[in-house]
């Protein structure tokens, strides 16, 4: 999640919590944003994000790494709020049927419910999508004056 907007930008589901579904969605993200160097990447503390792959990916984009302090949910709120709200709106109580099921649903619930309609307060109730575009919108604007 882009902090800045609250858009997911890279996500994977799969069957085991290995280190490939971390790294796949973050190699996603940066090639597709390109952030510049001292992007901060936070975690929790789980075995995927101590990974050699990740810190040498990590390493290469210049990124600083951030962990939560253990049992401290609140070190990584956003994120937990984003899970909260998956499991509220998506799941309500039930469970997928199959990992290809739980890739199709959350693909429609991340791709284009809750970056493209969902509003969020934080954003002047627009979507993650709007508040980029009307973001950088304004920001070429400003640069064209």
């Amino acid at each position: 999640m882009d902090l800045f907007s609250r858009k997911v930008v890279g996500w994977r589901v799969g069957q085991t919590m290995e280190d490939e579904l971390v790294i796949t969605p973050l190699r996603s993200a940066l090639q597709m944003r390109q952030p510049l160097a001292g992007l901060i990447i936070h975690s929790d503390r789980g075995g995927q994000y101590v990974s050699t792959e990740l810190k040498e990916l990590i390493s290469l984009w210049h990124i600083r790494p951030s962990m939560s302090r253990v049992d401290d949910p609140y070190d990584n709120a956003f994120a937990e709020s984003l899970w909260s709200r998956l499991k509220a709106e998506l799941l309500e109580g039930g469970a997928f049927l199959s990992v290809h099921d739980a890739h199709t649903e959350i693909f429609d619930y991340m791709e284009i419910y809750y970056n493209r309609i969902r509003k969020h307060s934080s954003l002047g109730y627009k979507s993650p999508e709007q508040f980029e575009n009307e973001h950088y919108k304004n920001l070429t604007n400003s640069l064209c004056r």
